[in-house]
């Protein structure tokens, strides 16, 4: 029997088994994950980028955690030794209308407390050569880091402290009774007294799993990057990002500097036709019939069904995804897009057909649930995760 198990070895589940052993040094603690290893899904499928804030609604979830993981992330990184780089983040406005949404982005970014500079076409080009705006917001506090190698130490810090890790573990059934809560996986079944999930993609089923409605299904977008060859590595000083369009749900395409010396284009948002897609030609029958009799995601779908549809051809045709990177950086051409694998997004969607824009926990008696995990959840793992020790101490000592 053991007191607390976790499944999902992605940055959530490793940051909350850490801080889950640190708060209960002597329970009796396993991790359970379905790969062959920690972020393997979208953990090791991002950007890499720590977020600063700037764009989530003041007072959410999304905003408070942001706030707080940036700062301990950058913690994190210096105790364990690992590398990251706060080169700063440069918002772009290339038009009259990004100008005016982008003094909605100055208020905001101000609400949520963020050190930002607003800068004039002159000093964006001075600060950015080869990046071509009306105008800009620098918010210095963003930053670059391999979000996989903080979740691998994560990992080797719950082992030291005496927590379990089983990889090759995919969870088939979960049965949740009166004193405890029995786990049936690929590495036999196991019994704990209370259960934590953070499964990313696979979050609505393993709520379904435990006999209840989770209220939402996970929708699949798969993000789409390019890599810039080895000698456009210095084009940008920044991480590059385009004014939103506030009806859309997702930032645009933005130039990522990468840890590794790197630069990337991207991402797009496409429909993937199987929950971990990475590629066009993946596609689940399962996946695909849920997602198409779903009447929350066929509204999304419905609404969104003309930028869909150029997102598609879009990442079908380089030109067209090269023309949204050109606004703001015309140097580039269709030679400098280079393969670089895609990430999946798990979004989940309301049954009224909204996406769901903050972090969502579905709780039941003995197990707590991470249900909506949107970007920044890398950036704000170790907050999330002391925020779900807050609640499984409330399921414990309540």
């Amino acid at each position: 029997m053991h007191d607390f198990i976790i499944i999902g070895g992605g940055i959530l589940g490793m940051s909350t088994a850490m801080q889950l052993k640190q708060a209960y040094p002597d329970s009796r603690m396993l991790l359970l994950e379905k790969e062959s290893g920690p972020a393997r899904h979208q953990t090791g499928h991002n950007s890499g980028v720590i977020h600063a804030g700037v764009y989530y609604t003041p007072g959410s979830l999304k905003a408070r955690f942001c706030l707080e993981g940036n700062r301990a992330t950058k913690a994190f990184c210096d105790e364990q030794g690992i590398a990251y780089d706060t080169c700063g983040k440069l918002l772009v406005a290339t038009s009259e209308l990004e100008m005016q949404r982008m003094e909605a982005l100055w208020e905001r970014t101000a609400a949520n407390g963020l050190e930002r500079e607003w800068l004039s076409a002159e000093a964006l080009a001075e600060r950015e050569p080869n990046i071509t705006g009306l105008g800009g917001i620098f918010v210095p506090s963003s930053g670059i880091v391999d979000y996989a190698a903080v979740t691998r130490a994560m990992a080797a810090e719950f082992e030291r402290l005496g927590g379990e890790i089983r990889y090759d573990a995919e969870v088939s059934a979960l049965n949740e009774r009166r004193q405890e809560v029995v786990v049936t996986s690929g590495a036999g079944e196991f019994t704990g007294r209370y259960l934590v999930t953070c499964s990313g993609l696979m979050a609505d089923r393993v709520v379904r799993m435990l006999g209840h409605d989770p209220g939402f299904t996970i929708c699949p977008f798969r993000g789409e990057y390019y890599r810039l060859p080895d000698r456009l590595s210095r084009i940008v000083n920044h991480l590059i990002y385009p004014i939103p369009d506030p009806s859309m749900p997702f930032l645009g395409v933005h130039l990522t500097r990468m840890i590794d010396g790197s630069v990337t284009v991207g991402p797009n948002a496409v429909l993937a036709f199987k929950r971990e897609g990475y590629r066009r030609r993946d596609v689940s029958p399962r996946d695909l019939a849920q997602m198409l009799t779903d009447p929350g995601i066929l509204r999304v779908l419905g609404r969104n069904l003309r930028p869909g549809l150029q997102e598609m051809k879009n990442s079908l045709h380089r030109r067209g995804y090269l023309e949204l990177v050109r606004k703001y950086c015309p140097s580039l051409t269709l030679d400098d897009l280079e393969p670089w694998p895609a990430g999946v997004r798990a979004q989940a969607v309301s049954r009224d057909g909204r996406l769901v824009d903050d972090f969502l926990f579905v709780n039941t008696r003995r197990t707590l649930n991470v249900g909506n995990a949107p970007s920044p959840a890398a950036t704000s793992a170790l907050p999330i995760g002391a925020h779900i020790v807050e609640q499984v101490k409330a399921m414990v000592e309540g």
